[in-house]
């Protein structure tokens, strides 16, 4: 392998390869080298652009945080982290939708019985949110983990919240024998995705905007069904068509109905305005062994 030139260095470096022992591995990596190789002989990438593409990606790595990834926040604005779960959750049209799980999912969340507070005493409009789990043919689905988790009415989720050290705005659930499972917090907000960072600085050579749609995030899990992890957005927000991440599907969009403190379903449970939110989620079984 000396001399090599722009012609033969791709089948050169895929060509240490061949030993690779897992036959997966062997197609991905066989299969980056060609596109990266694609991609730098066909913007000719310079030596300068290059350089400018390594301190990049080191920038990107060295903004990670245990409470911040800035590499999936880029995956996420590159439209990969989307592609990667429509290629992996492809559902029948009448189940639930996925989207992207986002980087605020916590392990350390609090479990709570049905109806409980999860606000955590943050201020903003109280949201009333009441949800059932089935099956394709509508029966409920008993004992499934439902995790919930949304930003507050500033955009902020928990960990973001000055002075907030308990989780807050987010716990796991388990529904009932009807499949039901319901909870108060606050209404979230539209919010921005972090722009100081590397990823910031690519939103705005790009003239993108940072602002995500209000949402609710539900992951889903139950003994014979594929896992679901979705959102729910407002169908009044004003940026479900710039989402940056790319996570907005019709089928997600709901109306977050808001009603007189003594109106509506939960008349007498709140002296202020409130919003109402209802949804079903249906779930797909896992496929045949």
């Amino acid at each position: 392998m000396r001399d090599l030139t722009s012609d033969t260095i791709t089948g050169a470096v895929i060509s240490t390869m061949g030993d690779t022992k897992n036959p997966r591995l062997a197609e991905i990596l066989g299969s980056l080298v060609r596109h990266l190789h694609s991609f730098v002989r066909e913007v000719g990438l310079t030596e300068e652009e290059w350089a400018q593409g390594v301190d990049f990606l080191t920038r990107t790595g060295h903004t990670c945080t245990p409470t911040r990834q800035e590499f999936i926040l880029l995956s996420d604005v590159l439209g990969v982290t989307m592609l990667v779960d429509a290629l992996g959750n492809r559902r029948p049209a009448d189940a639930t939708q996925n989207s992207v799980l986002g980087p605020y999912f916590r392990e350390d969340r609090p479990q709570h019985t049905d109806g409980a507070d999860i606000s955590g005493g943050l201020p903003g409009i109280p949201l009333f949110f009441e949800g059932r789990v089935v099956d394709g043919e509508g029966a409920p689905v008993v004992g499934a983990a439902v995790d919930v988790w949304h930003s507050d009415a500033d955009g902020h989720y928990d960990m973001e919240v000055p002075g907030q050290v308990d989780p807050a705005m987010r716990a796991l659930f388990r529904t009932d024998e009807t499949g039901h499972f319901s909870f108060r917090s606050i209404r979230p907000s539209s919010y921005p995705i972090p722009g100081d960072g590397p990823v910031g600085e690519l939103m705005s050579a790009t003239g993108r905007s940072l602002m995500r749609p209000a949402h609710v995030h539900l992951l889903i899990e139950a003994p014979g069904f594929q896992r679901v992890t979705t959102m729910l957005f407002p169908s009044d927000d004003a940026y479900l068509d710039a989402d940056p991440v790319f996570g907005v599907k019709e089928s997600l969009l709901e109306a977050y109905d808001t009603y007189a403190p003594d109106d509506g379903p939960c008349r007498g449970l709140t002296d202020v305005p409130y919003t109402l939110l209802r949804r079903t989620f249906v779930l797909e079984p896992l496929p045949a062994a």
